[in-house]
């Protein structure tokens, strides 16, 4: 007969014990595992695992989910900074396990690593440095190597040939797409950007009363345009925002934008609209910005500055899925502002359209469905 060592005997009844006082745990026995419900638990989007991405460089990931609180810029109404929660709270009906979306035939959960790396701690006094903030916090996870589960389409777009995350914003209002491409640039070189928004955002940045002050949520797209950033084949989608007159057009487009108007689709529909954004952008790295104001205010009224007469959920996502397969290197979701929300609606659509981006980084081509052959009387016969 062997013996243990006296030394040993306290750790060998401590594991007993502990094991013991787990069986005799009565939820766990009768229950089992304590798990969240759709509106219980931590937020995080869609209920993902939720880490300080910018304090821990081990951590990997395919894409990542980062909140950008930021709205000092704005022209209008404030509160987009609340965004980043609105969405997350928005999500909370969805969930990796329940992801597989009937419309994408696919689940973006199971075909990457996605987590929610929290948010950018922006300073709300100084917009300078929060820009810098922003650019620093998207070059560093942009750096950080994938986990390896997910399509490596952006490895052949990489200035080093390498495939990066993508990263998934929560705005903030829409100045937070300025550091993102300036940080975009130095992987990809020049970004095509397909921009869905109400307003076209490429004011001029002239008359600042100081070098700051001519960053806004409107003009960050001409400062973008003068520093490089953008190829000459990027495209608006939804605009119907009235302006001071025709100049700013010519302006669009030497900013590099070709126009799709809310109107347009009565007259072409949405499979018009999407053949002529995959037309625009080709075969690029492409940047997807999405203010939330493209949706009708009937159907999204948190918002800083609403428009009338915008496209719906439903058309948007259609467009959406038939963008499939696009090199997409990024995304975001911006000015949610929840404040001027109504039983959350503009939250959880919001979080909808955000798990389209998802679907849109993991897929090649847009969804075919299957559609099952129609019965008719003469089949009957």
């Amino acid at each position: 007969m062997r013996y243990l060592p006296l030394a040993l005997l306290p750790v060998v009844y401590a594991q007993q014990h502990a094991f013991e006082a787990q069986q005799q745990e009565p939820w766990a026995a009768k229950y089992g595992a304590q798990t969240d419900l759709g509106y219980t638990g931590p937020l995080s989007y869609s209920h993902l695992p939720y880490a300080y991405c910018l304090d821990d460089p081990s951590t990997t990931f395919d894409i990542a989910v980062l909140g950008m609180p930021f709205d000092t810029a704005t022209s209008y109404r404030p509160g987009a900074r609340f965004g980043p929660y609105a969405i997350r709270s928005g999500s909370r009906r969805q969930s990796a396990v329940a992801g597989y979306a009937l419309n994408w035939m696919t689940n973006p959960y199971t075909r990457a690593k996605v987590i929610d790396c929290g948010d950018v701690p922006v300073s709300p006094y100084d917009n300078a440095l929060a820009i810098d903030q922003m650019e620093t916090a998207y070059t560093t996870l942009l750096a950080r190597p994938v986990n390896g589960s997910a399509s490596a389409r952006t490895a052949n777009l990489a200035r080093d040939g390498v495939e990066h995350p993508r990263i998934l914003t929560l705005g903030g209002d829409h100045t937070i797409v300025l550091p993102i491409l300036r940080s975009l640039h130095q992987v990809y070189g020049p970004i095509s950007v397909i921009h869905f928004d109400a307003h076209i955002d490429t004011w001029p940045s002239l008359g600042g009363i100081t070098q700051q002050s001519k960053v806004t949520h409107g003009t960050f797209f001409s400062l973008a345009f003068e520093e490089g950033l953008m190829s000459n084949t990027s495209i608006h989608a939804g605009i119907r925002n009235k302006l001071q007159g025709p100049e700013l057009i010519e302006h669009d487009e030497e900013v590099g934008f070709e126009l799709i108007m809310a109107d347009d689709i009565d007259d072409l529909g949405t499979d018009e609209i999407i053949k002529h954004i995959r037309q625009r952008v080709g075969n690029s790295p492409v940047y997807l910005s999405f203010d939330i104001d493209t949706i009708d205010p009937g159907q999204a009224p948190a918002t800083g500055t609403p428009e009338p007469a915008g496209w719906t959920g439903r058309e948007t996502k259609r467009i959406l899925r038939g963008l499939a397969g696009l090199n997409f290197v990024g995304s975001d979701i911006v000015e949610v502002a929840p404040a001027y929300d109504n039983a959350d609606i503009t939250g959880i659509l919001a979080a909808g359209l955000a798990d389209d981006f998802l679907a849109l980084f993991v897929t090649d081509e847009p969804p075919k469905r299957q559609e099952k052959q129609k019965r008719t009387l003469t089949d009957e016969l």
